[in-house]
């Protein structure tokens, strides 16, 4: 569930799915508000998301791995190390 809570900085649009093509009328496009599975930008809107979060509480991502966040306090360090399989 990790793409499904990425914001899309792009407009996408996509045909009605299956099942729901008669609640659209026909010629007519669907746009998508936030990104879904399978869809190129979804990784890219996810990480943008997760970045922007992590950052708002003080991590600090790494100029060496970007998927590497860190956190230094006077009770330690906390670091996350990000990995999604979006296979």
């Amino acid at each position: 569930t990790a793409f499904l809570h990425g914001e899309l900085e792009d407009e996408v649009y996509m045909r009605p799915p299956p099942g729901l093509e008669n609640m659209v009328k026909p010629g007519n496009v669907l746009r998508l508000k936030k990104a879904i599975y399978g869809l190129k930008q979804s990784p890219r809107a996810w990480y943008h998301k997760l970045s922007t979060t992590l950052n708002g509480r003080g991590f600090v991502k790494s100029e060496a791995d970007h998927t590497l966040f860190t956190l230094t306090s006077k009770q330690g360090i906390v670091v996350i190390l990000v990995y999604v399989d979006d296979m």
